[in-house]
Protein backbone atom coordinates (compact mmCIF):
# COMPACT_ATOMS: atom_id res chain seq x y z
CA UNK A 1 0.00 0.00 0.00
CA UNK A 2 2.82 2.29 0.73
CA UNK A 3 4.60 1.75 -2.89
CA UNK A 4 0.82 2.29 -4.21
CA UNK A 5 0.27 5.94 -2.31
CA UNK A 6 3.94 6.57 -3.19
CA UNK A 7 3.13 5.77 -6.93
CA UNK A 8 -0.29 8.25 -6.62
CA UNK A 9 1.71 11.06 -5.08
CA UNK A 10 4.73 10.89 -7.79
CA UNK A 11 2.00 10.49 -10.35
CA UNK A 12 0.93 14.07 -9.34
CA UNK A 13 4.12 15.17 -8.92
CA UNK A 14 5.16 14.07 -12.26
CA UNK A 15 2.26 15.50 -14.41
CA UNK A 16 1.33 18.11 -12.75
CA UNK A 17 3.06 21.12 -11.02
CA UNK A 18 1.37 20.33 -7.62
CA UNK A 19 3.48 20.39 -5.02
CA UNK A 20 3.04 17.24 -3.22
CA UNK A 21 7.23 16.21 -3.62
CA UNK A 22 8.89 13.90 -6.21
CA UNK A 23 11.63 10.93 -5.58
CA UNK A 24 13.18 8.74 -8.00
CA UNK A 25 11.92 5.94 -5.79
CA UNK A 26 8.76 7.46 -6.33
CA UNK A 27 9.12 7.28 -10.09
CA UNK A 28 9.79 4.14 -10.26
CA UNK A 29 7.25 3.02 -8.18
CA UNK A 30 5.09 5.13 -10.15
CA UNK A 31 6.19 3.11 -13.46
CA UNK A 32 4.73 0.09 -12.13
CA UNK A 33 1.34 1.54 -11.89
CA UNK A 34 1.50 4.20 -15.57
CA UNK A 35 -2.83 2.95 -15.70
CA UNK A 36 -2.34 6.10 -12.55
CA UNK A 37 -1.83 8.61 -15.44
CA UNK A 38 -5.46 9.32 -16.43
CA UNK A 39 -6.22 9.25 -12.64
CA UNK A 40 -4.16 12.17 -12.49
CA UNK A 41 -5.41 13.67 -15.30
CA UNK A 42 -9.62 13.66 -13.68
CA UNK A 43 -8.11 15.04 -11.19
CA UNK A 44 -6.49 17.92 -12.82
CA UNK A 45 -9.90 18.35 -15.15
CA UNK A 46 -11.50 18.78 -12.20
CA UNK A 47 -9.51 21.88 -10.53
CA UNK A 48 -10.00 23.14 -14.41
CA UNK A 49 -13.76 22.53 -14.20
CA UNK A 50 -13.64 24.61 -11.03
CA UNK A 51 -11.83 27.09 -12.38
CA UNK A 52 -13.96 27.19 -15.09
CA UNK A 53 -17.59 27.50 -13.32
CA UNK A 54 -16.05 30.12 -11.16
CA UNK A 55 -14.65 32.48 -13.71
CA UNK A 56 -17.59 32.28 -16.02
CA UNK A 57 -19.56 34.04 -13.59
CA UNK A 58 -17.61 37.14 -13.61
CA UNK A 59 -15.53 36.75 -17.40
CA UNK A 60 -16.53 36.49 -20.80
CA UNK A 61 -15.99 33.37 -23.21
CA UNK A 62 -12.65 34.94 -24.63
CA UNK A 63 -11.67 36.05 -21.43
CA UNK A 64 -12.62 32.70 -19.59
CA UNK A 65 -11.01 31.16 -22.72
CA UNK A 66 -7.78 32.90 -21.61
CA UNK A 67 -7.85 32.06 -18.04
CA UNK A 68 -8.43 28.28 -18.93
CA UNK A 69 -5.27 28.16 -21.22
CA UNK A 70 -3.03 29.84 -18.65
CA UNK A 71 -4.51 27.63 -15.83
CA UNK A 72 -3.83 24.30 -18.03
CA UNK A 73 -0.08 25.26 -18.38
CA UNK A 74 0.13 26.66 -14.51
CA UNK A 75 -1.42 23.16 -13.16
CA UNK A 76 0.33 21.15 -15.68
CA UNK A 77 3.71 22.72 -16.40
CA UNK A 78 5.26 22.81 -20.26
CA UNK A 79 7.25 19.87 -20.10
CA UNK A 80 4.71 18.56 -22.48
CA UNK A 81 4.22 21.51 -24.57
CA UNK A 82 8.56 21.14 -24.84
CA UNK A 83 7.77 18.26 -26.27
CA UNK A 84 5.22 19.01 -28.65
CA UNK A 85 7.56 21.95 -29.43
CA UNK A 86 10.59 19.31 -29.50
CA UNK A 87 8.33 16.75 -32.24
CA UNK A 88 7.14 19.40 -34.33
CA UNK A 89 11.10 20.69 -34.88
CA UNK A 90 12.18 16.38 -35.24
CA UNK A 91 9.10 16.72 -38.41
CA UNK A 92 10.35 19.94 -39.72
CA UNK A 93 14.39 18.88 -39.90
CA UNK A 94 15.30 16.95 -43.61
CA UNK A 95 17.22 14.08 -43.64
CA UNK A 96 17.86 10.52 -42.04
CA UNK A 97 15.95 9.64 -39.16
CA UNK A 98 19.17 10.03 -37.29
CA UNK A 99 18.90 13.73 -38.22
CA UNK A 100 15.50 14.36 -37.03
CA UNK A 101 16.23 13.00 -33.81
CA UNK A 102 18.95 15.36 -33.22
CA UNK A 103 16.57 17.84 -33.93
CA UNK A 104 14.14 16.69 -31.89
CA UNK A 105 16.97 16.61 -29.26
CA UNK A 106 18.19 20.10 -29.51
CA UNK A 107 17.66 22.40 -27.19
CA UNK A 108 16.97 25.26 -28.96
CA UNK A 109 13.28 25.81 -30.90
CA UNK A 110 12.70 26.16 -33.86
CA UNK A 111 10.44 27.07 -37.15
CA UNK A 112 8.49 23.43 -36.58
CA UNK A 113 8.00 23.58 -32.94
CA UNK A 114 7.09 27.04 -32.74
CA UNK A 115 4.23 26.28 -35.74
CA UNK A 116 3.02 23.10 -33.69
CA UNK A 117 3.35 25.21 -30.52
CA UNK A 118 1.14 28.00 -31.81
CA UNK A 119 -1.34 25.85 -33.73
CA UNK A 120 -2.36 23.86 -30.31
CA UNK A 121 -2.39 26.95 -28.13
CA UNK A 122 -4.74 28.82 -31.05
CA UNK A 123 -6.81 25.19 -31.46
CA UNK A 124 -6.94 25.33 -27.38
CA UNK A 125 -8.26 29.31 -27.22
CA UNK A 126 -11.01 28.57 -30.61
CA UNK A 127 -12.47 25.14 -28.96
CA UNK A 128 -13.14 26.86 -25.26
CA UNK A 129 -14.81 29.69 -27.28
CA UNK A 130 -16.82 27.69 -29.13
CA UNK A 131 -17.73 25.52 -26.44
CA UNK A 132 -19.50 28.36 -24.34
CA UNK A 133 -21.05 29.39 -27.65
CA UNK A 134 -23.01 26.03 -27.62
CA UNK A 135 -24.87 27.50 -24.69
CA UNK A 136 -25.04 23.77 -23.57
CA UNK A 137 -25.11 24.00 -19.45
CA UNK A 138 -21.91 22.42 -17.80
CA UNK A 139 -20.31 21.63 -21.06
CA UNK A 140 -17.04 23.28 -20.66
CA UNK A 141 -16.61 21.83 -17.15
CA UNK A 142 -17.54 18.69 -18.25
CA UNK A 143 -15.62 19.06 -21.13
CA UNK A 144 -12.51 20.24 -19.41
CA UNK A 145 -12.77 16.75 -17.17
CA UNK A 146 -12.91 14.52 -20.40
CA UNK A 147 -10.27 16.47 -22.03
CA UNK A 148 -7.41 16.28 -19.48
CA UNK A 149 -8.46 12.81 -18.75
CA UNK A 150 -8.11 11.55 -22.27
CA UNK A 151 -4.98 13.17 -22.48
CA UNK A 152 -3.07 11.72 -20.12
CA UNK A 153 -4.74 8.12 -21.23
CA UNK A 154 -3.02 9.25 -24.96
CA UNK A 155 -0.02 9.44 -23.48
CA UNK A 156 -0.57 5.92 -22.38
CA UNK A 157 -1.94 4.04 -25.49
CA UNK A 158 1.30 5.79 -27.36
CA UNK A 159 3.76 4.44 -24.34
CA UNK A 160 2.08 1.09 -24.83
CA UNK A 161 2.29 0.75 -28.68
CA UNK A 162 5.68 2.79 -28.79
CA UNK A 163 9.38 1.66 -29.00
CA UNK A 164 12.09 3.63 -27.26
CA UNK A 165 14.57 5.18 -29.31
CA UNK A 166 16.59 6.77 -26.62
CA UNK A 167 16.91 6.72 -23.26
CA UNK A 168 15.45 8.70 -20.43
CA UNK A 169 12.05 8.97 -18.65
CA UNK A 170 10.11 8.61 -21.79
CA UNK A 171 12.12 5.07 -22.26
CA UNK A 172 11.24 4.59 -18.29
CA UNK A 173 7.32 5.01 -19.55
CA UNK A 174 7.34 3.20 -23.01
CA UNK A 175 9.62 0.27 -21.43
CA UNK A 176 7.31 -0.03 -18.18
CA UNK A 177 3.89 0.36 -19.78
CA UNK A 178 2.19 -3.19 -19.68
CA UNK A 179 -1.10 -3.91 -21.84
CA UNK A 180 -2.68 -4.39 -18.34
CA UNK A 181 -1.96 -0.29 -18.06
CA UNK A 182 -3.72 0.26 -21.38
CA UNK A 183 -6.66 -1.97 -20.65
CA UNK A 184 -6.91 -0.49 -16.77
CA UNK A 185 -6.42 3.07 -18.01
CA UNK A 186 -8.75 2.74 -21.20
CA UNK A 187 -11.47 1.61 -18.69
CA UNK A 188 -11.07 4.19 -16.16
CA UNK A 189 -10.79 6.77 -18.83
CA UNK A 190 -13.66 5.94 -20.87
CA UNK A 191 -16.20 5.51 -17.65
CA UNK A 192 -14.97 8.67 -16.52
CA UNK A 193 -15.77 10.13 -20.19
CA UNK A 194 -18.95 8.32 -19.90
CA UNK A 195 -20.03 10.05 -16.20
CA UNK A 196 -19.34 13.41 -17.60
CA UNK A 197 -20.82 13.53 -21.12
CA UNK A 198 -22.43 10.06 -21.95
CA UNK A 199 -21.67 9.05 -25.07
CA UNK A 200 -20.37 12.56 -26.39
CA UNK A 201 -17.69 12.04 -23.48
CA UNK A 202 -17.17 8.46 -25.48
CA UNK A 203 -17.00 10.10 -28.42
CA UNK A 204 -14.09 12.85 -27.49
CA UNK A 205 -12.63 10.30 -25.55
CA UNK A 206 -11.96 7.83 -28.88
CA UNK A 207 -11.19 10.66 -30.63
CA UNK A 208 -8.46 11.47 -28.18
CA UNK A 209 -7.04 8.35 -28.93
CA UNK A 210 -7.15 8.09 -32.16
CA UNK A 211 -5.27 11.22 -32.49
CA UNK A 212 -2.42 9.40 -30.34
CA UNK A 213 -2.13 6.72 -32.34
CA UNK A 214 -1.63 9.44 -35.49
CA UNK A 215 1.21 10.61 -33.14
CA UNK A 216 2.69 7.53 -32.47
CA UNK A 217 2.45 6.30 -36.12
CA UNK A 218 3.91 9.72 -37.37
CA UNK A 219 6.54 9.01 -34.90
CA UNK A 220 7.27 6.15 -36.07
CA UNK A 221 7.60 6.74 -39.38
CA UNK A 222 9.98 10.51 -38.97
CA UNK A 223 11.58 9.00 -35.91
CA UNK A 224 11.59 4.77 -36.07
CA UNK A 225 10.18 5.10 -32.31
CA UNK A 226 9.27 7.43 -29.75
CA UNK A 227 10.96 9.36 -26.97
CA UNK A 228 9.48 11.35 -23.39
CA UNK A 229 8.84 13.96 -25.89
CA UNK A 230 6.49 12.18 -27.96
CA UNK A 231 4.81 10.89 -24.97
CA UNK A 232 4.75 14.52 -23.98
CA UNK A 233 3.17 15.77 -27.64
CA UNK A 234 0.63 13.10 -27.48
CA UNK A 235 -0.75 14.50 -24.23
CA UNK A 236 -1.06 18.11 -25.82
CA UNK A 237 -2.51 16.53 -29.23
CA UNK A 238 -4.92 14.42 -26.90
CA UNK A 239 -6.06 16.92 -25.05
CA UNK A 240 -6.82 19.20 -28.09
CA UNK A 241 -8.38 16.79 -30.06
CA UNK A 242 -10.91 16.09 -27.12
CA UNK A 243 -11.61 19.63 -26.65
CA UNK A 244 -11.96 20.71 -30.88
CA UNK A 245 -14.66 17.83 -31.22
CA UNK A 246 -16.48 19.21 -28.38
CA UNK A 247 -16.41 22.58 -29.60
CA UNK A 248 -17.17 21.22 -32.98
CA UNK A 249 -19.25 18.75 -34.58
CA UNK A 250 -19.65 17.11 -31.03
CA UNK A 251 -22.15 19.30 -29.49
CA UNK A 252 -24.46 19.21 -32.15
CA UNK A 253 -25.14 15.37 -31.17
CA UNK A 254 -26.31 16.55 -27.60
Amino acid sequence: MRKFLSAVRNGFGFLSTIPVGISMEGIENLMKHIYLFPVVGAVIGIILAVIALASSLIFSPIMLALILIISIYYFTGINHIDGLADFGDGIAAHGTKEKKIAAMRDTAVGTGGIVFCLISILGLFVSLVSIQETNVYLLLPFALIVAETSAKQSMVTVAAFGRRIHEGFGAMTVDNTKRSDLIIGTIFSASVCYIVLGYLGIEAFIISQLAGLLVLNTANRHFGGVSGDIVGAANEIGRLAALLYLGGVGWMLL
